[in-house]
């Protein structure tokens, strides 16, 4: 079960919110071509940006946000790309090319954290991606995430998946 925004530890809302700057990052990144260390730049140097639309959501999100765990989903998930893509692709309806840009970077980072982030438990990573589409996935985003989160964190964390099924 996910915890709301208010229940969150400061860390938590940390993760959550590097999280969240990721999945933008790596949609810009995707987008438009960039390096992924130019797309982390903007990010940074935004902070400064009087004229964002969103100005006092961004800083709220950039003054709480874990940057060390955004430079390392950013740069690690655009670095480790086709390997993800690869381990994600069996377990889609569609090809790659044909899914929702945003969530396309929803399910590269969830990959990522699965395959390498084995620290945190599976049930947050899927939580969190389902988080993450609702906040800024198409309507029903958010149940594709988690169909091919879940299926994908049985044949990367089978035994985890197994225990917490006992």
């Amino acid at each position: 079960m996910s915890q709301s925004p208010r229940d969150a530890t400061p860390a938590q809302q940390a993760r959550r919110a590097a999280r969240e700057l990721a999945v933008q990052g790596l949609y810009q990144w995707q987008m438009t071509g960039k390096s992924i260390t130019a797309v982390e730049s903007e990010f940074r140097s935004q902070i400064a940006d009087e004229d964002l639309e969103d100005h006092e959501n961004w800083h709220k999100v950039m003054g709480i946000a874990d940057l060390a765990l955004f430079h390392e989903l950013l740069h690690n998930v655009a670095g480790d790309r086709e390997a993800i893509d690869k381990t994600i692709a069996p377990l889609l309806d569609r090809r790659l090319d044909d899914l929702d840009r945003i969530e396309l970077a929803i399910l590269r980072l969830g990959a990522y954290e699965l395959k390498y982030r084995l620290e945190v438990p599976y049930r947050v990573v899927i939580n969190e991606g389902i988080e993450l589409a609702k906040g800024f996935g198409a309507t029903d985003g958010h149940k594709y995430v988690n169909g091919i989160l879940d299926k994908l964190a049985s044949r990367l964390r089978s035994t985890e998946v197994a225990a917490r099924r006992r």
